[in-house]
């Protein structure tokens, strides 16, 4: 395993809930990430961010380790999950907040439901 494949091995493990994203939560740098980061500030969830554009070994190391071509890209308790349009449908779907509970991942449950509401 390369050094990055192994610091993102070691991130994924050591975090409930990480997200591989172009920039950082607070500034994402890109319309994607952007929507999947605020899906996870709007619903409260603790998380580690990793911006990929600050280093082009993790930027295409987590593509290797995932074997999943774009970003962002979101691990819960060290399994991907997956990217910007599979995370939008989970959300609408509840299946993430299932995830999430299923986890033990603490989120709002009230937010979830206003995302759902606000999109149906």
């Amino acid at each position: 395993m390369s050094d990055a494949q192994t610091q993102i091995d070691e991130t994924v493990k050591a975090h409930d809930v990480v997200l591989f994203m172009k920039g950082t939560k607070e500034m994402p740098q890109c319309g994607f990430s952007s929507r999947v980061a605020g899906v996870l500030n709007y619903m409260g969830i603790e998380y580690t961010d990793v911006n990929v554009l600050a280093d082009d070994a993790i930027r295409q190391g987590i593509k290797d380790y995932s074997d999943w071509p774009t970003i962002p890209q979101l691990y819960i308790k060290g399994e991907f999950v997956g990217g910007c349009d599979i995370i939008t449908e989970m959300t609408l779907s509840g299946e993430l907040d299932t995830m999430f509970d299923d986890n033990g991942v603490a989120y709002d449950k009230d937010a979830a439901n206003r995302i759902r509401e606000a999109n149906a």
